[in-house]
């Protein structure tokens, strides 16, 4: 299995392009099955869990070209041949359930597999079956899948999320577009991929309102036609590598980034002592060598607040920081698996239940490191940055899921990072 090896070499400068947002691309392809029209999304990331995404899509039958190396997705669902999504695809990749609410919508029946991904915690499906029964579904699981029908179509509801998941939301709303009648779904995520995907989804023709509230209500219509839409800016790489020159030191502007995706993080990040600032580009990062930050308490909570997918990474910056600082998992049971790793690198972490306390250490100290979800990977990388001597990361295939192109990004403002072939 490859690796990468990071070596602390001090402040970095430069800028960084980010991508547009992984988990709102995984959201905005299925939506191609609601209609027979062409579907083209740009800005698209060009990672691994969207060529899985591709490939569940073809196995329907849709059409799926990437183009333009990989950063427009056209798609088309003109001719399906099949509402069946394979174990052997979706297990691994979380987001391939969403393709189960368009599938039901469309073709009035689904096989869905009970999906895979990281292995950070327990995400049932239990909410999204909920949600699609209240629509008239009928939905059993048997052999490990989703058996879904609406033999006589799907009806707009009352649906009241007990969590505001992101994925159950998505997979409601795609649903109800082609519902007869009215759907409201109150405790509805808000986070910034469902405003996207409602704004992908109005453009297609559907009548949604309410998208980035806790509240949405959908129109049903007849039919949805083709799209072109760009896909948000994504929100996790950008808060990631705003941690870079924090962890490291130096100047990086990070393009495409806006305050209003990431603030509970920045207001974060300020506190510790980083300096953020919005620019006409992006937002820019700075810390002053030689000056530490200082620690903070973070607790994760659904958006607006502080996002669970840049928990790792905030640890890493904590690490050094000077004090104690606490870390509040509430989101996923089992997301503190690189905390072990970080301590391989000298960090003093002690993880009780829900909450890591960390009491900071001046420095750092390279060590091979194992990578064990796709956060944790990037996480491990931004220590390195900060540690004296050489880091080793290895099983960093997680690290492909969820970045592009990430040696080179952090190569082009500084940093000391290769890929070594395994």
């Amino acid at each position: 299995m490859d690796s990468i090896v990071v070596t602390g070499n001090g402040p970095l400068s430069g800028e960084i392009a980010i991508a547009g947002a992984k988990n709102a691309c995984l959201a905005l392809m299925p939506a191609t099955l609601l209609t027979e029209e062409p579907l083209i999304l740009t800005g698209a990331p060009r990672l691994s869990d969207i060529k899985t995404m591709t490939v569940l899509l073809e196995s329907l039958g849709a059409d799926a070209a990437s183009l333009q190396d990989g950063q427009v997705l056209a798609m088309s669902s003109h001719d399906l041949k099949s509402t069946r999504a394979d174990y052997d695809i979706v297990r691994k990749m979380r987001a391939s359930n969403l393709v189960l609410g368009p599938l039901l919508a469309r073709e009035g029946h689904a096989e869905v597999s009970l999906p895979g991904g990281c292995a950070i915690g327990a995400r049932p499906m239990d909410l999204h079956q909920d949600g699609l029964e209240a629509l008239g579904a009928e939905i059993e699981l048997r052999d490990g899948y989703l058996h879904a029908k609406a033999a006589n179509g799907l009806r707009g509801a009352q649906i009241a999320l007990r969590f505001p998941s992101v994925g159950a939301t998505e997979n409601i709303v795609m649903a109800a577009t082609l519902a007869k009648g009215t759907t409201v779904l109150d405790n509805a995520a808000r986070e910034p991929e469902i405003v996207d995907l409602v704004r992908c989804l109005r453009a297609m023709g559907a009548q949604i309102e309410g998208e980035g509230t806790s509240r949405i209500e959908i129109q049903g219509v007849d039919r949805l036609g083709g799209a072109t839409h760009r896909v948000v800016t994504d929100r996790i790489e950008l808060g990631t590598y705003m941690l870079a020159p924090a962890i490291a030191g130096g100047e990086v502007e990070c393009l495409g980034g806006t305050l209003d995706l990431v603030q509970s993080f920045v207001d974060k990040l300020v506190e510790t002592g980083v300096e953020v600032e919005e620019t006409a580009r992006g937002l820019k990062v700075r810390r002053a060598p030689g000056a530490r930050v200082q620690a903070v308490d973070v607790e994760t909570a659904v958006f607006p607040g502080f996002p669970t997918d840049l928990q790792a990474q905030m640890m890493a910056l904590l690490t050094t920081a000077e004090g104690v600082s606490q870390l509040h998992e509430t989101i996923f049971e089992n997301r503190f698996m690189h905390a072990p790793e970080l301590t391989r690198m000298g960090a003093e972490i002690d993880v009780q239940g829900g909450t890591a306390t960390v009491t900071g250490v001046a420095r750092l100290k390279g060590a091979p490191v194992m990578a064990t979800d796709l956060r944790a990977s990037v996480s491990l990388i931004l220590a390195g940055l900060a540690a004296e001597g050489e880091t080793v990361v290895n099983r960093v295939y997680h690290l492909d899921r969820g970045y592009e192109q990430v040696v080179r990004k952090l190569r082009g403002v500084g940093a000391q990072v290769e890929r070594v072939k395994g």
